[in-house]
């Protein structure tokens, strides 16, 4: 991965240029690009509740709604003591996690431009865990180095069980249970990886990744074009979905909706053949796709024809939630209120429950079935201090396979 320090006053100097296209495949539309502060440079994720989160130059983190207006930054997420201790001093692509009420995942590693071993001074790589309220930090957790030197990027799965990045020409996964804070550094022990493909990262190489359904969608730029292609984990097969020739430098991917597109690709403006980047300078780019080839042109008007039956709500629009218990006396000795969830597969289902102007419980739901919204501590003093029933409002946010972005309020009543 290519970085800024020491190049940055000439970026800023650079005029913009005309892209041309490469050899795409056609898999993937670009919708649009979208402007972005300098500084969202180096990766992108995005929460159930759309917001984005980006991070850069090196070590800073920046929040914005779906609006792409910002809503928080922090310039320096790496405390003091963990950059004087591990040597760490920069961020790769990070990534959301639901675990722990939400918390963002921040690869971390050494790079130093000039020291020996390419700049990478510690040889160590961990994963560092940030408040995605406060986008403070809370505590690291280091990677074994007998497995990995550095780490550049990371990726949650869809079930929330691995934390996937690379090593070299390999992928690995962590455990996310493994991540969390009784095995913090600098005294826990380096966790490793449950996983290898061997031989499964693409030959231009891996600066950014998210998932698209069940499939990795990983982009790079080494020797050649910027690339994006998605990686059956089951067996490293890859498949390239995109192709672009861009003066700039390629990053962080997300699954989110922005600029009528579900995939996003961060390119900030650092050529390394030095050329104009592609989309100006002084700032950085989100680039749009939307699935499929570009539109065929328009056919000739048909004939009107008589008024189809009106197609059923899509899966993904109409989630089916049931509050299974509605007793307060059971939700208060449970913590928790059960709902049934149907929906499809790959799908994230984020519910909160609203009382009283008041969020009283809340949960990211990952599979159909069963499963717990557990209460606040302000939904617990609430429903003990409330001897008549409780109007509840469930908000529901559904992201599908896709990447698209669905909403819908239910309402019950707690008695």
């Amino acid at each position: 991965m290519r970085r800024v320090t020491l190049v940055l006053a000439a970026v800023l100097l650079m005029s913009p240029a005309a892209g041309a296209e490469a050899a795409d495949p056609a898999r993937w539309t670009p919708t649009g690009t979208t402007s972005l502060p300098l500084e969202y440079w180096q990766g992108v994720t995005v929460d159930p509740e759309r917001n984005l989160y980006f991070d850069g130059f090196v070590s800073g983190l920046y929040r914005t709604n779906p609006a792409l207006q910002e809503t928080g930054r922090t310039d320096d997420a790496i405390p003091a003591s963990v950059r004087l201790g591990e040597g760490y001093n920069h961020i790769g692509d990070i990534s959301w996690d639901a675990s722990e009420d939400g918390r963002l995942l921040l690869p971390l590693e050494c790079y130093y431009p000039g020291e020996p071993n390419g700049g990478n001074t510690c040889g160590t790589g961990s994963i560092g865990v940030a408040d995605p309220q406060s986008l403070q930090w809370r505590y690291y957790v280091k990677l074994a180095p007998s497995e990995l030197r550095k780490a550049m990027w990371n990726e949650v799965s869809p079930d929330g069980e691995l934390v996937w990045t690379s090593s070299g020409d390999d992928l690995l996964a962590y455990r996310a249970t493994d991540v969390v804070q009784a095995n913090e550094g600098p005294a826990g022990a380096p966790i490793h990886s449950v996983r290898r493909l061997p031989g499964a990262v693409p030959p231009s190489g891996i600066t950014g990744a998210t998932f698209v359904g069940g499939r990795l969608f990983v982009a790079g730029q080494n020797g050649g074009p910027f690339r994006v292609w998605s990686i059956d984990l089951t067996t490293g097969a890859r498949v390239l979905e995109a192709e672009r020739d861009i003066a700039g430098e390629s990053e962080g991917l997300a699954t989110a909706s922005v600029n009528g597109g579900t995939l996003q690709w961060l390119i900030p403006p650092l050529d390394p053949q030095g050329r104009p980047p592609t989309y100006g300078a002084g700032h950085s780019t989100l680039l749009s796709f939307r699935p499929g080839p570009p539109d065929p042109p328009a056919p000739p008007p048909a004939p009107v024809a008589p008024a189809a039956a009106p197609s059923p709500p899509s899966p993904a629009g109409s989630p089916r939630v049931r509050l299974l218990k509605r007793s307060r006396a059971t939700v208060l000795r449970r913590r928790r209120l059960a709902v049934r969830v149907s929906c499809p597969a790959a799908c994230i289902v984020r519910i909160t429950v609203r009382a009283h102007g008041r969020t009283i419980a809340r949960a990211t739901i990952r599979r159909s079935g069963i499963a717990a919204v557990r209460l606040t501590a302000r939904g617990r003093r609430m429903l003990r201090e409330r001897s008549r029933p409780v109007r509840l409002a469930l908000r529901i946010t559904v992201r599908d396979a896709a990447g698209r972005l669905t909403r819908r309020t239910l309402h019950a009543v707690l008695r």
